[in-house]
């Protein structure tokens, strides 16, 4: 096939020999099987800024820091010196990510390299050789369901451990190859500390696995891995070992609004007499 524009810096420098075909095009990035010697590898050539489906990039990239605080303030100020850093680092994320989530034994692609905005890394197959399906794609039995479950939510947990969540996981960023799921599409990963939406894209990265998996297994919709999860995680308690039910238990009590309303009620009397009596203390 002809090669693609964003592929050309690659074949000139010798770093890929060859582009076989298109494995898919997505919100953020078009996706490339390509050769490399003897082996297959993927290409994944990000779209810029205003081509991608990511349009609230802030609550992802909230919390993240530049190595250099020059870049660190002009992201700041949205300038084109910023927003070229910006698009640098949106680029970079998976990457790291990548490397990050290997190291702690969470099952994504092996990434190689990125040149030029390109990641180079594992073209992931399924058992007969060929390019891995989606979740998304995959006709499961109620069993498998159950066992792919618990290990997508020991991974959710393994990736907390290592401070990150996805962002935005779903059967889609699902990949099944000759043993089990494989997590893919990592450029929005979410820094788990510094990013006061993590608790929401948790809850959302869970419950799309909870309805993924849930359409074999029906069981598995009534469960409430995220809260359970998110409570141990603020608790320092949270381990790749914590045993979890997905069971919790919500506070049913009603608020008692009257009772609070009086309270600051209460509260304003009480420092507008400590006001008066200061006056008159002054007034003596």
């Amino acid at each position: 096939m002809k090669t693609p524009k964003g592929l050309e810096p690659l074949i000139d420098d010798g770093m890929i020999d060859a582009v076989v075909r298109r494995l898919k095009s997505g919100k953020e990035a078009s996706v490339y099987v390509v050769a490399c010697a003897d082996q297959l590898r993927c290409a994944k050539v990000y779209k810029e800024a205003e081509q991608r489906g990511f349009h609230k990039l802030a609550q992802y990239t909230e919390g993240r820091k530049t190595r250099n605080s020059r870049d660190q303030r002009a992201m700041g100020r949205r300038g084109r010196h910023g927003r070229r850093v910006e698009e640098a680092e949106w680029k970079n994320a998976e990457v790291q990510a990548l490397y990050r989530l290997a190291a702690v034994g969470v099952r994504v692609p092996v990434p190689y390299l990125v040149h030029e905005g390109v990641l180079l890394m594992e073209l992931v197959r399924d058992a007969h050789g060929a390019p891995a399906p989606r979740l998304n794609e995959a006709e499961i039995s109620a069993e498998q369901a159950r066992e792919w479950h618990a290990f997508m939510i020991g991974q959710i947990v393994r990736m907390l451990c290592a401070g990150l969540i996805h962002g935005d996981l779903s059967d889609f960023n699902v990949l099944l190859d000759a043993h089990g799921p494989v997590i893919i599409d990592l450029p929005q990963a979410v820094d788990a500390a510094g990013n006061n939406n993590a608790f929401a894209m948790l809850e959302r990265d869970v419950n799309n696995m909870r309805a993924a998996f849930g359409r074999s297994a029906p069981e598995l919709l009534t469960t409430e891995y995220a809260r359970e999860i998110w409570r141990l995680y603020e608790a320092g308690d949270l381990t790749t070992a914590s045993v979890l039910t997905g069971r919790f238990a919500r506070d049913e009590t009603a608020a008692d609004v009257d009772g609070v309303l009086d309270h600051i009620e209460e509260e304003r009397h009480a420092a507008a007499e400590r006001l008066r009596r200061r006056q008159e203390a002054d007034a003596a």
